[in-house]
């Protein structure tokens, strides 16, 4: 250390001595931190005297959410009675939230508000404001993509905040947190931003967030970060630590993003974005030294979905995109980020590279399906099964009931990761009950039924009429057609409960 120190103190030395010898004449560019110009921008005492009178004013905004959820963590024997029992365990969770409105909406990321293994919302949620009054409060609405939901609390003559535009937020301004970081309430922390617009690699349309070093950790979820002026700028979302605290490299998704997103959730507008229906991976290093292209530019197509918007303007597997509607795609302005944020309808060009050849084609961009849709065409057939505790729609309910079996549409990417020809319409199982006669019969995750009573059968709705129609008729089982991998369809007669 001794060492190092004293070479950096002969460079400054030495740098100084230069400085003397090369001074610009009078009128030349000056030196950025000359004394002069610094004054202009900075105040005399180089920071606030103390950002209490402004605290003050904001903290009884700012909330404490607290969550409580049933999630199942899978199924045991009961040797007595020769069943299976589900093995439940109540979860508890939390962070932060702010009132935008005298009459309790309540700002807060979706993952303060999700829990169990495929991100549920919570069964309830309690909310604390700092003169510790509670509130139970209901989930207006969510949305996974943008990570944002919307509470609301049954009150009146509430402290609330405004927004900020984000847009004019600077690399350098002073911001403020206020938060529950930890279980530890209503803590404020202070910090500056340490850049805008920042990219962390995710994809989607909401991958820029404002970067703080602000002391941000576990529980600060969903809280406001403020502006000197006392309004939103951004709401805290994640942190990167390699030991999972705050080392000063802090996320928050800017306010001029979140805005549309809790408008729509307050209005109950579906929220709409971008979708062209491809899979797509980087050009990086390697990828572009196969291909005879610059790396870091454009992204490769290795899958394209059939019926969707790139298959129907022309897009192909090997294809690379390297402009969307003009704008190069780069890792820094992804082509996930440019689709989701261009509005569904629109037609745009798509500057691509087929075979080491340029052309471009124009896409009519179609809407993005719902994040849970998506999340269900990952299906694993070799996961365990569970059925929904709380099935969704009236036909998944009784379908659960009457023949113990959970459902889903086939899409493509199901029909391939279940082993099956992509084009294959049915219902792949979910999950089956060991205590239904389909559970006892064989039937498991990952078939297909294909058919009830030999009428075809492409949605939950059409097997729950299947089920309804044998009951009226006096049957008390159904014959259904099971396309397993490997093998031809088969015809099981499964009793109705």
């Amino acid at each position: 250390m001794r060492y190092v120190y004293g070479i950096t103190s002969a460079l400054l030395a030495s740098g100084t001595a230069l400085a003397l010898v090369t001074q610009s004449p009078v009128g030349a560019q000056v030196a950025q931190n000359e004394k002069s110009e610094i004054a202009k921008v900075v105040p005399r005492s180089g920071a606030p005297e103390s950002f209490a009178d402004l605290v003050e004013q904001l903290q009884p905004a700012v909330v404490n959410i607290s969550t409580k959820q049933e999630v199942t963590l899978g199924v045991r024997l009961n040797p007595f009675a020769g069943t299976r029992e589900p093995i439940t365990q109540e979860q508890q969770g939390g962070g932060s939230g702010f009132l935008i409105s005298a009459d309790g909406y309540i700002v807060t990321n979706n993952h303060v508000i999700s829990g169990g293994p495929r991100g549920e919302a919570v069964n309830q949620v309690t909310v604390t404001l700092t003169n510790q009054k509670e509130y139970k409060a209901t989930i207006v609405g969510r949305d996974v993509a943008s990570d944002l939901a919307l509470l609301k609390i049954e009150a009146t003559g509430l402290p609330f905040v405004k927004f900020a535009d984000s847009s004019t937020a600077r690399v350098g301004d002073w911001v403020v947190a206020i938060g529950n970081p930890l279980g530890l309430g209503s803590t404020v922390t202070a910090g500056i931003i340490s850049a805008v617009q920042r990219n962390l690699g995710q994809g989607g349309a909401y991958d820029r967030y404002i970067q703080t070093d602000t002391a941000i950790n576990r529980g600060n979820s969903g809280g406001p970060l403020f502006d000197l002026q006392g309004n939103v700028v951004g709401i805290n979302n994640m942190l990167i630590s390699p030991v999972g605290a705050n080392i000063g490299v802090n996320f928050a998704i800017p306010a001029d993003a979140a805005i549309p997103v809790i408008n729509s959730l307050r209005s109950g507008e579906k929220i709409q974005r971008g979708y062209l229906g491809i899979g797509i991976a980087p050009v990086d290093e390697d990828l572009a030294a196969a291909l005879g292209l610059p790396k870091d530019r454009g992204e490769f197509i290795q899958r394209v979905e059939p019926a969707q918007a790139g298959e129907k303007a022309g897009l192909k597997r090997g294809d690379v995109v390297t402009k969307v509607n003009g704008k190069d795609v780069t890792p820094q302005q992804t082509l996930s980020y440019i689709v989701s944020n261009t509005k569904p309808g629109t037609r745009i060009p798509l500057d691509i590279i087929r075979d080491g050849k340029p052309m471009t084609l124009n896409v009519l961009v179609g809407t993005r399906p719902p994040e849970e849709e998506l999340t269900a065409s990952n299906f694993d057939p070799e996961e365990e099964q569970t059925a929904p505790e709380d099935p969704t729609g009236a036909a998944d309910k009784a379908l659960q009931e009457e023949l113990g079996l959970s459902v889903q549409v086939v899409t493509p990417d199901i029909a391939r990761a279940v082993g099956v020809d992509a084009s294959t319409k049915g219902l792949v199982i979910g999950a089956a009950s060991a205590n239904s006669d389909a559970g006892r019969k064989g039937l498991r995750r990952g078939d297909v039924i294909l058919s009830a009573n030999r009428v075809p059968v492409a949605t939950s709705d059409a097997l729950a009429k299947a089920v309804a129609d044998a009951k009226k008729a006096g049957r008390d089982a159904v014959l259904l057609e099971i396309l397993r991998r490997g093998g031809p369809s088969a015809f099981i007669a499964v009793r109705v409960k």
